[in-house]
């Protein structure tokens, strides 16, 4: 029987779940031949950062760039973290050991991926994020290290190939080493 992965995608705001699926079709290598992916879309809620226009979010954003100082819908957060939790507790339930479990995000994406994975009472095989943020401000800011607390020049918002061919190696080597 060969190994169960579950690879979730979580998009950023105003994106779909669908828009995304190109993603899977650069994991070639035969540990992904199995692999689950999913990739939902966040339900349409009004965003503030544009003007209350409803489009597909996992949470408010109140203005962009984010900051240290913007202010988080921690709330919003952590309701998006739930149902993150819900489909890891079904991938589990139906037999995929958490060591096998990656979320990845994009943008928003990547900062739900951040709060799914430090929230979730179990080890998990690893998270992704890509052009993300630490949305929970003041809930975990202290234990964050000044070190990490910064932006470098030339930082882009983008996704590409060679980040994504990094991304597969990266799991290759963590399936091998949890077979």
């Amino acid at each position: 029987m060969s190994l169960r992965i579950f690879i979730l995608w979580l998009h950023g705001s105003g994106d779909s779940g669908p828009a995304n699926e190109h993603v899977r079709e650069l994991f070639t290598s035969p540990e992904f031949e199995n692999a689950e992916w999913s990739f939902p879309t966040a339900p349409p809620m009004p965003i503030t950062r544009d003007g209350g226009a409803a489009i597909p979010a996992w949470f408010d954003i109140t203005e962009v760039p984010i900051t240290a100082k913007s202010t988080r819908d921690e709330k919003g957060v952590l309701k998006a973290v739930q149902v993150v939790h819900a489909m890891i507790d079904k991938e589990i339930a139906d037999g995929v050991s958490p060591g096998n479990i990656f979320i990845c995000g994009f943008s928003q994406g990547g900062a739900l991926t951040t709060a799914s994975i430090m929230l979730y009472p179990k080890t998990l095989g690893g998270g992704v994020v890509f052009s993300g943020s630490v949305p929970l401000g003041s809930s975990i800011e202290k234990q964050i290290p000044l070190e990490a607390r910064k932006a470098y020049p030339g930082l882009g918002h983008v996704i590409v190939d060679e980040e994504l061919e990094y991304f597969q190696s990266w799991i290759r080597n963590h399936l091998k080493k949890s077979a």
